[in-house]
């Protein structure tokens, strides 16, 4: 799968090592920064370009994160084509998948460690959009709103 990564300094870490491991699984891997750690950093500088990737069909997930993924999932679900969640448990990870196609994972490098934000990113990629009629009604309905 080719995915994307992006983050501000409150979840560098977890992205550098996020990103070695999905290598290492044989994913295509694209990282948006930041690419230095600079605690004076704006997570929109990184997550919004991201989403526009995503958002535009050119990576098919992201991952974004900020210290408590709150910020970051504001400024990515700005963004048409977007349905980005911030999650803190594996159901509803691939929940958000399989029922809202969901297309970004918001996560908080303060608030989790690094071993679950990894449970969560495999549950990310490997779940699918289930395609059901309810569920298409309801993101149809969503995509209404975007400008």
């Amino acid at each position: 799968m080719r995915i994307a990564l992006a983050a501000d300094h409150g979840g560098f870490e977890m992205k550098q090592i996020l990103i070695e491991r999905l290598r290492q699984a044989g994913h295509e891997v694209i990282d948006f920064g930041a690419t230095m750690l600079d605690s004076n950093d704006d997570y929109p500088d990184f997550v919004i370009p991201l989403a526009r990737a995503v958002g535009a069909g050119e990576i098919e997930r992201g991952i974004v994160i900020c210290g408590s993924g709150v910020g970051a999932s504001v400024a990515v679900n700005k963004v048409k084509g977007i349905r980005a969640g911030l999650c803190h448990d594996h159901f509803s990870v691939h929940q958000g998948v399989e029922d809202d196609n969901m297309n970004v994972l918001c996560l908080g490098g303060r608030v989790m460690g690094i071993e679950v934000a990894w449970d969560h990113a495999l549950a990310f990629i490997t779940a699918t959009f289930s395609g059901a009629e309810r569920h298409r009604r309801r993101l149809a309905k969503i995509a209404q709103l975007e400008c």
